[in-house]
């Protein structure tokens, strides 16, 4: 069901939506936001997924269904109960999701914008990663992405990302740290259209302490990238004590954070911006951007998704693919 092309469709960077798991809020915020002006006047946007299950989703919702859809997955339409997840839908999320990375390398998206995928669903299908960042360096092969959480408010580069909390001092490096810094600094300096500033969070309560409550990660790993980064010209403070790093006149200071691991970031951004962030994986030969929140499983299909971290995941892969 392809959207008519108008004479300035060359111009418009033809971005990849998927849809996330149909189960959740993913295809009623894929469809309704991809007809929307704001949208269509900047991209073309193409859905990515099930095409009987949008058609169902679209009828339910009594929307006009008018996106280009790039049929992924076999899933029978009238199996799927919203809110009610299951191995079929998570392996069709994912298929979904695999071709637009694949539509991408090739060069016939200019970016992808994924839409919020139930992670269970993933291991019931037995799909072997636990989200879509772990997808995107598999498949291109780029090891060290990170994933950067972004608003008008708050932004933050995670060092680490999907791993247990008793994983994370092991998992951390000198090398993964500047790497977040270097990547942060870089794309909120594109966003700021000066040099960003940075702020690094310890890893520790108190940084460490001077290495009193610590064992030794500060002293070892985070402040030897913070002096490279440094010397290679970038404006970065720390390590600061997590519990303060976020506090008005230091978000004031800071145009983005880099977090050791996932909590540290994703607690104080979700608390600020949870409406309107947007992932962001940074390091990539691709664009990939992603809406900031979940399933929503207990609002599924009834009309009542908040649209803003769509547009704003979808504006972003826009700017970002406009080099």
């Amino acid at each position: 069901m392809p959207q008519e092309l108008d004479s300035h469709s060359e111009r418009r960077p033809r971005i990849a939506i998927s849809v996330g798991d149909v189960a959740g809020v993913g295809p009623e915020l894929a469809i309704q936001c991809a007809q929307m002006p704001a949208v269509t006047q900047r991209c073309q946007p193409i859905l990515y997924g099930p095409q009987n299950v949008l058609v169902r989703a679209a009828d339910h919702l009594g929307i006009a269904l008018t996106a280009e859809i790039h049929d992924v997955g076999e899933l029978d339409a009238a199996s799927v109960v919203p809110g009610q997840f299951n191995a079929a839908t998570g392996r069709t999320s994912f298929e979904a999701f695999d071709k637009a990375i694949t539509d991408a390398i090739r060069g016939d998206v200019a970016g992808i914008v994924t839409g919020p995928i139930q992670k269970e669903a993933w291991h019931a299908a037995g799909i072997r990663f636990p989200g879509h960042t772990e997808v995107l360096a598999d498949r291109t092969g780029i090891a060290d992405a990170c994933m950067m959480l972004t608003s008008n408010i708050i932004s933050c580069v995670l060092v680490t990302v999907h791993i247990p909390l008793a994983d994370v001092a092991e998992a951390l490096s000198t090398e993964s740290i500047l790497r977040a810094i270097h990547l942060g600094a870089s794309a909120l300096g594109r966003r700021e259209k000066r040099p960003a500033r940075v702020t690094v969070c310890g890893l520790n309560p108190h940084a460490g302490e001077n290495g009193l409550i610590s064992h030794g990660e500060e002293t070892a790993m985070i402040i030897p990238a913070i002096e490279s980064a440094r010397a290679a010209g970038i404006a970065v403070t720390g390590p600061l004590p997590p519990d303060t790093a976020f506090t008005p006149s230091n978000r004031d200071r800071t145009d983005v954070y880099v977090c050791m691991y996932h909590d540290q970031g994703l607690i104080p951004l979700k608390a600020l911006a949870f409406d309107d962030a947007v992932n962001v994986t940074l390091g990539l030969p691709i664009v990939r951007t992603s809406v900031d929140h979940g399933t929503a499983m207990d609002i599924a299909w009834q009309g009542k998704v908040n649209r803003t971290s769509m547009l704003a995941a979808i504006d972003m892969a826009i700017d970002l693919s406009d080099g």
